[in-house]
This record gives C-alpha cells, structure tokens and sequence, in this order.
C-alpha cells in the first residue's frame, strides 16, 4: 500500500447519495442553486464571519479578490514561500510581484522588511498564512493603514484556524480559501472570498457569475461559480470537520513526540488556535531531504516538498528580489504524510525512517 502526504477526507457514500438524489430531483445543477447557497450560509456560521463567498476554486478567489478591489496593474507585495498560485494570480491580473522574504520560525511573511520594498506602484499586500500559521496581521494592517494599501490573505491552509479567537480568514480586506481535495476541508475542487466591506462584496457577487443579473449587465465578470455536486460535497464534510482536526492532532502529536530533536519545525504564534492541516519539517540540508525521500520512497511512502523551489527563482519571473531565508527554507522542507485516520505503525514507520537517515 502507498501511503502518500494526504488523504481526501470521503463522507459516507450514502449521506452524499442523499444529496446527489435531491440535485437530480431538482434538476437544478450551477447558477448558485440552492446547495451552494446553504453551504454558503453553514460555512459563514462556521467561521463566525460576513461576506463569504464559495467558488470554483483557491486561484480564481485570488483573481477575483485583486479584481474586486481594483488592482489591475501595480506591485503586489507578497511571499516567496507559497504554492505557484499566489504568484500566478498576481502576474494573471497583469500586476507585478515584488517578494518580501519570510520569517524563519514560521515561514510566514517578515512583516518587518514589508515597508522598505513599498514603492510608489505598491497597490497591496498579500501574505500567506502558510501551513495554517498566521501572519503578523495587526502590523501588517498598520503598514497598510500608513501607505494606504489594500491587504488580500492567501488563506488556502487557514480554514478551521483561529487568532486571537477569531477566524484567521477574517483578516484583511479580503481573505481567499481553497477547497481543493488535498485540503482539510474540501469540495473536490472550490474556493472561497470572505470580503470586509459589503460594497466590495456586493461587486465580487457581480463579477463571479458573469456581471450580470437576469438579463441586466452592469459590470466586467467571469464565471468563478461552483455546482451543486460539489456543493453537496462540502456539506456533507462540513459536520466532520472536529473529527478531521482531532485526528490529524492525534497523527502530529505523535510524529512530534517520535521525531523531538531530530527535526526542525516551525513554531506557532502565540493567540494561534492551530488547524493541523499540514505537518511540515525542516531538515539539516538539502541533500539530507533528499536522503530521506528516497528511503522513504522505497517504502511507498511519499512525502512532498512543500513549498519549492522559492517562488522568487520561477523561470518566468524577471528581476526578482533575492530572498536568502526562503530559498534556503525551501530547498530543504517537506510535509509529511497527515490525514485523520493515519495508522498509528505507519506513522512510527516514518518516523523511524527519518531518524536512521539524519544521524
């Protein structure tokens, strides 16, 4: 058997038939039916937050977030220390990127190296909460407050997190989520865009499904919608989301307890109310990760190098900014294997693994 860095979590086949019966019942497929939009309603209650907005997927939340906010051209601060859609958004929107290196405790965006890279194109910044840890959001929105920038989280590892006892997707002018299948909570494929103001989100609503309503056109849009099937999905996963979190507590506590001094890893904020949805580790050089992936893979067991290369060094981004921490932090971090119902002997088999190739 593989074993490979995450496992969808799947409802019981019959609790996702029930809704798959109702859809061919009504007959009603897309155009925000009635799944998507109770969905949209238990997720908001969920996280405790206004303005949410599920869509087809994490990349296009990011498109649509800039869109909506009216940065079409201009310099994004960002991190390059993130999945290639944080960037790719950016350059998509015809903006330019401009890299801030990160903190070497948690990865996150160094809040304190932001200012000097503002310039006067700077339209907004958008962090990371990588991993599910967060950023530093009240400096950062202070540094935004002072320049007078729009401030958009890439919030795709955050669902289920909280700071300061509030969802950590309700930071910023906008926070984006994704719904991917390899997420802790998914809807095979799906997104999300939870706006702070009710104007801009009231013109994300028009601009996700095209500009328009019924017949009358009022603005530029594109098709970000999401169906009812995945819809179903997601409410059927929603309720397991405290089972989901338990159990991969359960599988980090162990590798932290089986692999304590053997490896690096990052250190939460304090106010952090974790989601476990990844379980990064850090080790000595690149040339030990690469050890250690091959014993592993010989075991069928496949671990994944999140996040690399620093996205500083992409072939198609020009004149960018060294960033020394992150390029040394990616060369040599990968996740482990973590879903909620790892087995117990496989997590001490990979923990077991890694030690005998990083003595």
């Amino acid at each position: 058997m593989s074993v490979f860095v995450t496992k969808s979590f799947l409802p019981p086949m019959d609790e996702y038939n029930k809704y798959i019966a109702n859809i061919f019942n009504r007959d009603i497929l897309t155009n925000q039916g009635p799944l998507v939009q109770e969905l949209q309603k238990k997720i908001s209650d969920f996280l405790g937050v206004e303005n949410f907005h599920y869509l087809s997927n994490g990349t296009i939340a990011l498109q649509l977030a800039l869109v909506a906010l009216d940065i079409n051209d201009g310099e994004v601060i960002t991190t390059p220390f993130s999945y290639v859609a944080t960037t790719s958004s950016i350059l998509w929107q015809r903006c330019t990127p401009k890299f801030v290196d990160i903190e070497s405790d948690n990865f996150t965006i160094d809040v304190n190296k932001i200012e000097s890279a503002i310039t006067d194109k700077t339209r907004a910044i958008m962090p990371v909460h990588v991993f599910g840890y967060a950023c530093d959001t009240d400096n950062i929105q202070k540094i935004a407050d002072k320049h007078g920038l729009r401030v958009i989280y890439d919030g795709a590892h955050a669902f289920g997190a909280k700071y300061h006892g509030k969802s950590l997707l309700s930071y910023g002018d906008i926070s984006t989520c994704s719904f991917h299948a390899t997420k802790l909570f998914h809807t095979i494929e799906g997104g999300a865009c939870i706006v702070r103001d009710k104007t801009v989100s009231d013109k994300l609503e028009l601009q996700k499904r095209f500009g328009h309503t019924g017949d009358e056109h009022f603005i530029l849009g594109i098709n970000a919608k999401q169906s009812e099937f995945h819809a179903a999905m997601g409410l059927c996963n929603l309720p397991y989301m405290s089972q989901i979190i338990s159990g991969r507590r359960r599988v980090s506590e162990m590798y932290d307890k089986y692999l304590d001094g053997c490896v690096g890893r990052p250190q939460p904020q304090a106010g952090l109310e974790y989601n476990y949805a990844y379980y990064p580790v850090l080790f000595k050089n690149e040339s030990e990760l690469l050890r250690v992936f091959d014993a592993l893979n010989k075991q069928n067991i496949f671990p994944r190098r999140y996040f690399y290369p620093s996205l500083n060094k992409l072939p198609y981004i020009a004149n960018a900014t060294a960033c020394p921490v992150s390029e040394d932090i990616s060369s040599r971090i990968a996740c482990l294997p973590l879903y909620y119902d790892l087995d117990t002997d496989i997590v001490a088999r990979i923990a077991n693994i890694i030690k005998e190739n990083t003595k």
